[in-house]
């Protein structure tokens, strides 16, 4: 009897926790309430609709508003997702679906319980109908250089404190009550295009509609530029003096070239308001348009004809207003990171216009090394892939002890949550949509799968006519007679971007020509990270004056610009040599993500 007692009540414990055991089940089983937001605005933000991408951006932190902490690495996780005519009072629905991408967390429900500073955005694009035929959606920049999370017409919540706990029943309402003006008052009957600066003694603004941009983006489109006046310019007894000039590029800024203060207040504008310094006009282009912060100065299926616009509109209006020596051997172009693939690439495509450039850690200047990708021959960008073996990440940002800061991936699906169809304001987007052709939808072509990295090489192929290296082996026989001494580089061998590599092979490519010599100058850096160059901004203007005089024709009075000789050897190759382990690092202007 005891016996059968026992049984049973083992028999009725073991179907308790049967029993238990599939309640628990079904307790799991049960659909979770995933997270998920309503972003809206309202009529007094917008009183139309808006085409565009909506976000929602959490933080851990009240330090800062939440779009001020995107970043790469140790950034606020975000998620976007298109929209097309929103309408105030309306909502659009972020939640873990594939239309909602995010970064460093794809999607919403990877986000874990917690207490978070949230804020949402709204990045609004404009329609273009342009001369090509193509509708395209991008956002229009506003003095601003493309920096996306403060560019004007754009829209955000003011941040507030939430709670997730794994199991929202309904959708969290951020209301997007803030628009972003632009920063400079706009002149009437003016536009915000390229800003609207002031001017002062030495420090003078351009802006031009341009018509072959306007032509290619179906709306108007202006350029401008940054105009550095030397010392003395304004001196009546130099009313008849010309000056050479730099075209120094580089991001977009409303800055003074070389950070030029009036009040003498650093050391380069102490240089430069000493009379006996060389005299130059020093020239920075102002190109923001719906893909960056920059053009890179050449015509582009995508971008446009920027590099027609300022070598046929621009200069020739600049040469009309100052007094600069408008001949090719009297303006030199300069430049770093974009800059400085800016300022051998107008050379380069432009050999008539400008008569040489001293171009520091330039983007890639041979697509065998896109940083460090061969985009050509290589089956995937984010990895190095081999028979055996895992996937070896490739890394995207170094520092000079070799560390890897992030990789190929991250940067470029960073960039995907912020804008798909290159519309991230990022590098890898911008060079997508110069370098390559345009694809099927209007959009650059994708050389490479944003997801996976898998590289299409038929996309690639296309990219060959923005290949500096390559172009310069192929049409060696007709340009290298005009670029002979002409070149002259510049980069440190750790650079952040692995950039040196591909200066490198232009360096080895360039070294072999003989019908002519290219007479090319290379110096690197030691152990130097980007940015590094082996002279300040006031001693490139010792090596300009010393370059420019060589050039000019015989008999020509430089005088009046030429300034001491004192301190200049007599080559530039003397003054150029191949490698240096001095110099200095030039602290570039970071908008979002890291500057190139």
């Amino acid at each position: 009897m005891s016996r059968r007692l026992s049984l049973r009540k083992r028999t009725a414990v073991l179907l308790t926790l049967v029993l238990a055991l599939v309640g628990a089940t079904a307790a799991a089983a049960r659909p979770r309430h995933e997270l998920k937001f309503d972003v809206s605005f309202p009529a007094a933000t917008r009183a139309t609709p808006a085409d565009g991408r909506a976000f929602v951006i959490v933080s851990t932190t009240a330090s800062s508003e939440p779009r001020e902490q995107i970043n790469i690495v140790n950034g606020a996780p975000y998620w976007g997702r298109d929209v097309e005519g929103l309408r105030p009072g309306r909502s659009v629905h972020l939640d873990s679906g594939a239309a909602t991408y995010g970064y460093p967390l794809a999607t919403l429900n990877q986000l874990p319980p917690g207490r978070y500073y949230v804020q949402a955005f709204f990045t609004v694009y404009d329609t273009f109908h342009r001369g090509d035929g193509s509708t395209v959606q991008l956002h229009m920049p506003c003095g601003d250089g493309q920096d996306n999370f403060n560019s004007p017409q754009n829209m955000y919540s003011t941040p507030q404190w939430i709670t997730v706990t794994g199991d929202e029943d309904k959708p969290l309402k951020l209301s997007l009550d803030h628009v972003i003006t632009p920063s400079d008052p706009i002149p009437a009957g003016g536009t915000c295009q390229q800003g609207n600066p002031t001017d002062s003694q030495h420090v003078q603004h351009i802006k031009i509609l341009s018509p072959a941009l306007t032509k290619f983006w179906g709306t108007p489109i202006y350029v401008g530029a940054n105009v550095l006046l030397p010392q003395g310019y304004d001196d009546p007894k130099n009313a008849n003096v010309r000056y050479p000039v730099e075209y120094h590029f580089a991001h977009f800024t409303e800055n003074a070239p070389h950070g030029f203060k009036e009040n003498g207040g650093n050391a380069f504008s102490q240089f430069w308001l000493n009379p006996s310094s060389p005299k130059f006009i020093s020239i920075e282009v102002r190109e923001e348009n719906p893909f960056y912060d920059s053009s890179y100065e050449v015509d582009s299926p995508n971008v446009g004809p920027y590099g027609t616009a300022t070598t046929q509109e621009l200069i020739p209006a600049l040469d009309a207003q100052f007094r600069t020596i408008a001949a090719p051997w009297a303006r030199v172009t300069s430049g770093g990171s974009t800059g400085g693939w800016e300022a051998l690439a107008s050379l380069v495509f432009n050999p008539g216009v400008y008569g040489g450039t001293f171009a520091g850690y330039p983007d890639p200047v041979d697509f065998h090394r896109h940083q460090i990708v061969d985009i050509y021959d290589d089956a995937n960008a984010y990895n190095t892939l081999r028979q055996f073996d895992y996937p070896t990440q490739r890394p995207d940002d170094r520092n000079t002890a070799g560390d890897s800061i992030y990789d190929m991936a991250q940067e470029n699906l960073w960039e995907l949550a912020i804008g798909d169809h290159d519309r991230s304001g990022g590098a890898w987007a911008i060079w997508e949509a110069v370098y390559g052709p345009q694809g099927k939808d209007g959009y650059p072509a994708l050389v490479w799968d944003k997801r996976t990295g898998a590289i299409d090489h038929t996309v690639a192929a296309q990219w060959k006519p923005k290949d500096l290296d390559a172009k310069l082996a192929a049409e060696w026989s007709t340009l290298g007679p005009q670029l002979r001494g002409e070149i002259h580089m510049y980069v440190g061998d750790m650079d952040t971007y692995f950039l040196n590599d591909a200066v490198e092979l232009l360096q080895k490519n360039l070294d072999a020509q003989t019908s002519p010599p290219a007479d090319a100058t290379f110096t690197y850096g030691r152990e130097k990270p980007h940015g590094w160059s082996p002279y300040t901004d006031a001693q490139w203007f010792g090596v300009y004056a010393a370059y420019v005089a060589s050039k000019a024709p015989a008999g020509t009075d430089v005088s009046g610009w030429r300034g001491s000789k004192t301190a200049t050897a007599n080559t530039v190759r003397a003054m150029l040599p191949a490698s240096m382990d001095g110099g200095v690092i030039d602290q570039t202007d970071v908008k979002l993500g890291p500057s190139r």
